[in-house]
């Protein structure tokens, strides 16, 4: 199967060195390379793509307004591909609430020698996006103007690692917002862009019960506590006697990953064993099967989310493949295996 992409960038340079490495790629054929959304609605009434590639910010109409248009019209796979800094940050992780499915970032300068060194990273991820299952948006919960306050903290020895990847800030949403605030540890691989993750991490703070944030080296571990591992740099959890911290350290990708869920995984099988959930998510590939069954050899709980919900199935099928998941179950019900763990 060919996957019709069509790639929305104002860049005449981003646009000429995405449509040369991806019309490179076996399978994949670019139908168009336009500066702005209203253009690229004008291809998409004669030939609609399989896949899109957008800009955050472009002249005419910006890439959130065209991906809430899109997902409204006609729910298609869409990858962000912007500076991701800043502004563009929220407004990309906007995007992803609003239906994109992944976002790869580009510099500020030096695109033309980025865009083609990370070409492998772009290919990876329009391939994931073909291969996903796109819905409407729901309703996104309620922003609050300020964090809801939280009951005091205890560290505790119970502790839940979450691995997921394409389609997984939104799987994220829907389960962090359902947890209640006296809810048990929670630790998180998302694979995601360096600066992309405290910008996500920020906004799920201003959504959920639970305190939600980036995390830093030496964070202690405790109840009603989401760290999120930072883009580019690997997370562990370790153990002290008094309870959990994290390390976050840089080193080599892991699956081709930085951070890696297996690097997560099996540190939490080491640290927790028997005291620990491993939960593995929408994802493409296989980072975390191995680390997961690690978990599940070490007497750890562990689950998967089921093909019907997930974006993507890979990470969890591979998963499920090797015997490191004890049960499948939908996205809405993660929240609440998570809430009996503790």
């Amino acid at each position: 199967m060919t996957v019709k992409t069509l790639i929305v960038d104002d860049s005449a340079v981003v646009r000429q060195v995405l449509t040369s490495v991806l019309a490179a790629a076996p399978g994949i054929e670019v139908i168009g390379a336009v500066p702005d959304p209203v253009r690229a609605m004008d291809i998409m009434r004669r030939d609609w793509p399989d896949v899109i590639v957008s800009d955050i910010e472009m002249p005419r109409m910006d890439g959130l307004t065209f991906v809430k248009q899109v997902m409204a019209t006609r729910p298609t796979p869409i990858v962000i591909c912007s500076t991701l800094v800043g502004r563009n940050a929220r407004a990309g992780l906007d995007a992803l609430a609003a239906g994109a499915v992944s976002a790869v970032p580009k510099p500020e300068s030096g695109l033309k020698r980025y865009l083609e060194d990370d070409s492998g990273n772009i290919v990876a991820a329009v391939r994931a996006a073909a291969a996903g299952r796109v819905r409407r948006a729901g309703r996104p919960p309620s922003r609050l103007a300020e964090p809801p306050p939280r009951p005091a903290r205890r560290e505790e020895r119970r502790v839940v690692a979450i691995g997921t990847s394409t389609g997984g800030t939104q799987a994220l949403e829907r389960v962090l917002t359902a947890l209640p605030a006296r809810s048990p540890a929670v630790v998180v691989v998302q694979h995601m862009p360096e600066r992309f993750t405290a910008a996500f991490a920020d906004r799920m703070n201003r959504l959920c019960a639970v305190e939600v944030r980036e995390a830093a080296d030496a964070d202690r571990v405790a109840d009603g506590l989401v760290l999120v591992a930072p883009g580019g740099r690997h997370l562990e959890l370790v153990g002290d006697g008094l309870g959990y911290r994290v390390r976050v350290f840089d080193g080599p990708p892991v699956n081709r990953h930085r951070p890696s869920v297996d690097v997560l995984f099996r540190s939490v099988a080491r640290a927790a064993g028997p005291d620990a959930l491993g939960v593995i998510m929408t994802g493409m590939g296989d980072d975390g099967a191995r680390g997961l069954l690690e978990m599940r050899r070490a007497g750890a709980a562990t689950v998967a989310q089921d093909e019907q919900t997930c974006v993507v199935h890979g990470m969890p099928k591979e998963a499920v493949l090797i015997g490191a998941v004890e049960r499948e179950v939908p996205l809405p019900a993660i929240a609440e295996v998570i809430r009996n763990h503790g």
